[in-house]
Formats: structure tokens, C-alpha cells, sequence
């Protein structure tokens, strides 16, 4: 611990004493934040905003109230898997300065994808805090490993012993998802396999260091984030006016998560709404399916995303001060 974050202060000394530096690090602050603001006014002119608002009022007040505490348990709890990586790498940041950091790339990234939400958010803000980059990158390869072990669970459970009937053109079967499930199960199981009996804990890939954690922590990453998936799944059943049965929209849900990163649209943009009207518009109308999709991407993304928004400036208009008044 001692050794990286010493030598940090060192380093930023030496940065400080190039008289090109600190120009450098502005335009680079201000590139970062032009994109984001790029990429914030080009997700706003893609969403159908009187849409939005009009699926919103067709709902009943007691759904939307239900959906919005789902919601709201699903950031909570996935801004605990930043946590995770502080056990793992040793780093003495307060729970809710890591919380916070956790919640804003979070809402950034499911709205403006990896790179720049889970990634670049992270590196900033865990930057402004003294992290060195190894450390940041653990915490990042954590929480990412935790969201999709739960992935592996869930779908692994769902596809292998409820699989569902695909469109023809997806070129695969009910059969072909069940083996799917099972694979993804076995990759799982793997996973703790290693956590539990493997005597290496550490690999290193492209110069970074890879750690196993221990089995225990392992349960914890699986419990966590699979309970994050159905609580997702959970808004979209309750906004879908439960007329849908909630193993249905579980599955879907999931097929529509991967087919988001397949295609690496931001927010997944029109790839949620495909795969539930190709899946589910035998079961339900496909503009009431489309009504409950648009509110859910109000409650769980625009909303987040909104407020993530907000906190993100105070901390930047916080940091700023702070340095105008350091000598």
C-alpha cells in the first residue's frame, strides 16, 4: 500500500514542475468534459420525450411508486460493488466517497456505455482521491467481474431449465438456449472452482496483476449482483403492469442485456425495445409493451442519470475551489 501511494505525491510533484503540465491537464479536463456534454445532448435528442411522459401517466401511481423503490434498492446496491475492489486492493477511501464514485460511472455507463461511465468516470474521480492507476483498474476489473458472475448465475439458471422459444432468424432454438444456460452455469461454477481450491491467486495479464479472491468474497460477488439482475427485471415486470409472468420478462431481459453489448449502442437504444417486442409481443400488445419499456427508461436510466449529473458537477465545482485556494 505504502509503496504506490507514496510515490504518487512524488510523481504529481514532477508533473507540477513541467511548465507545459498544468495547460496540458486543462485541455484535457476540458476534452473530457465536452464529450461528455457531446454524448449527454445526443442521448437527449434520441429519447421521445412527450412518449416518455405519456407512458409515465398511463401507469398507476402505486406501480411507478413500486418501480422507483426497486430502483432505488438496485443503485444502492450496485454501488456497493466498488466496495468489493476496496477490500481487494487495501484502499483506505470512505464508503461513501467509493458509493458515490460507484453510483455516478454507474449511471453513466448505462446510459453512455463502459468506456466512458465504468472507466473513464472511475479513473477521474478515484484519481481526485490520491488512487494510482493499478489501484483504480483492480477496483474497475472488480466491480465488472461481479456485474456479469451474477449474469452467468441468473441466465445460466434461467436458460438452461426455462428456456424460451427465439425467433427463427436468431438461428437458435429452445435447445440451443438451454445448452447456452449450461455453459454458462459451468463457467460459473468454474469461477468458484478457482476461488476455492486454486493454490496461484495471482495471474498477470498485459502488466496488470489479477488477484482471486477467496471463496467467501466469491459467494458475495454472486449473491450481490444476482440479486441486482431480478431486481432489474423486477421494475420492468411491475411497469409491464404485471401482465406478463415475471420468469418471462427475466428471461428476456436477460437475452436483451447481452444482445446491448453485442452492439454497443449507448443505453442500448432501440435493442431492449427489439428484443421484447420479438419475444413478448405474442403475450402483449406491442405498443403497451413499448409504454412500459419507455417508462422504465425513465425511472432507471434518464433519472440516474439526471442526478448522477448533478452530483458529478458539485464535485467538480468542490474540486475546483479546493484547488483555487491551495497555495
Amino acid at each position: 500500500m505504502t509503496g504506490p501511494r507514496s510515490a504518487r505525491p512524488a510523481a504529481r510533484a514532477g508533473l507540477r514542475s513541467r511548465p507545459w503540465w498544468p495547460w496540458a491537464r486543462r485541455a484535457l479536463n476540458l476534452l473530457f468534459l465536452a464529450v461528455v456534454a457531446y454524448l449527454l445532448v445526443s442521448l437527449a435528442k434520441n429519447v421521445e420525450w412527450e412518449e416518455v411522459l405519456a407512458s409515465i401517466r398511463r401507469l398507476p401511481s402505486i406501480l411507478l411508486a413500486a418501480a422507483a423503490l426497486l430502483a432505488m434498492g438496485s443503485y444502492a446496491l450496485y454501488s456497493c460493488f466498488d466496495l468489493l475492489g476496496r477490500h481487494m486492493t487495501g484502499h483506505q477511501l470512505a464508503t461513501g466517497e467509493v458509493m458515490t464514485i460507484n453510483f455516478i460511472s454507474y449511471a453513466f455507463n448505462i446510459n453512455l456505455g463502459s468506456l466512458i461511465g465504468g472507466v473513464a468516470f472511475r479513473f477521474r474521480l478515484y484519481s481526485r482521491h490520491g488512487l494510482d492507476n493499478e489501484t483504480i483498474t483492480r477496483v474497475v476489473a472488480m466491480s465488472i467481474l461481479t456485474n456479469w458472475l451474477g449474469y452467468l448465475a441468473v441466465a445460466g439458471l434461467v436458460f438452461a431449465l426455462a428456456p424460451f422459444p427465439l425467433p427463427e432468424e436468431w438461428k437458435l432454438d429452445a435447445g440451443g438456449l438451454r445448452w447456452l444456460g449450461w455453459l454458462l452455469c459451468a463457467i460459473a461454477l468454474a469461477y468458484l472452482f478457482l476461488c476455492a481450491r486454486s493454490r496461484r491467486r495471482t495471474w498477470t495479464l498485459r502488466g496488470h496483476e489479477l488477484h482471486l479472491p477467496s471463496l467467501r468474497l466469491a459467494l458475495l460477488q454472486f449473491a450481490m449482483s444476482s440479486l441486482n439482475w431480478l431486481l432489474i427485471a423486477g421494475i420492468i415486470y411491475l411497469l409491464l403492469d404485471r401482465k406478463i409472468p415475471y420468469p418471462a420478462i427475466l428471461g428476456v431481459y436477460l437475452v436483451a442485456a447481452i444482445a446491448g453489448v453485442i452492439t454497443h449502442i449507448p443505453a442500448g437504444l432501440g435493442v431492449l425495445e427489439a428484443t421484447f417486442v420479438a419475444l413478448l409481443s405474442h403475450r402483449l400488445a406491442s405498443s403497451e409493451l413499448l409504454a412500459g419499456l419507455l417508462a422504465f427508461r425513465a425511472i432507471y436510466y434518464l433519472i440516474p442519470l439526471v442526478v448522477g449529473t448533478i452530483v458529478y458537477l458539485l464535485i467538480e465545482v468542490r474540486a475546483k475551489k479546493l484547488a483555487n485556494s491551495s497555495p
